[in-house]
């Protein structure tokens, strides 16, 4: 039976026969979809809650971890800090009592090449004084020998090496 409301030439209308127009079969796939699909789809989206649950659960864990971790290193970093500043610090000082023992040294050894060359100048004037002396001794014992003969008779010759030989022995 077929109870068309609006002609087929016109291009729409009604169908009410069942089975003709498969209600039956539409409503029995619809009716296992309600009753079936919630616990079909409801425990697939139940295990997708639950991974995700994990999955943030898991992603909290390794957050606590590498928060721990930085905390850690941050500390680690403040202590390599210092310990670099204490190094900084102590070279610091190391390296200004080495320049101030290098300064101390430098001129110590200044003063003894002062002292040194002093000690050299004044044992070459000695040397120079004595040479000196010793010219002028052989100089005026050269004029002496040369003029005296001419001044001293005989007796007053042998007179003066016996006073000369006397003044050897007194002293």
């Amino acid at each position: 039976m077929n109870f068309p409301l609006i002609l087929a030439t016109e291009g729409f209308g009604l169908n009410f026969n069942l089975f003709e127009t498969n209600i039956i079969n539409l409503s029995l796939v619809v009716f296992g979809l309600y009753k079936f699909l919630p616990g079909f789809v409801g425990g697939i989206l139940e295990r997708r809650r639950s991974a995700i649950l994990q999955d943030l659960n898991d992603a909290e864990h390794r957050l606590d971890a590498a928060t721990k971790a930085l905390d850690a290193a941050k500390n680690d970093l403040a202590s390599a800090e210092q310990k670099a500043q204490k190094i900084r610090n102590d070279c610091k000082l190391r390296a200004e009592a080495i320049r101030l023992e290098s300064e101390k040294r430098t001129v110590e050894e200044m003063a003894r090449i002062k002292q040194g060359a002093a000690s050299d100048l004044n044992a070459e004037a000695l040397r120079v004084s004595t040479q000196l002396r010793r010219e002028a001794a052989r100089l005026a014992i050269e004029k002496a020998l040369s003029v005296l003969p001419a001044k001293l008779d005989e007796n007053s010759q042998d007179r003066f090496l016996r006073d000369s030989i006397k003044n050897m022995e007194n002293v």
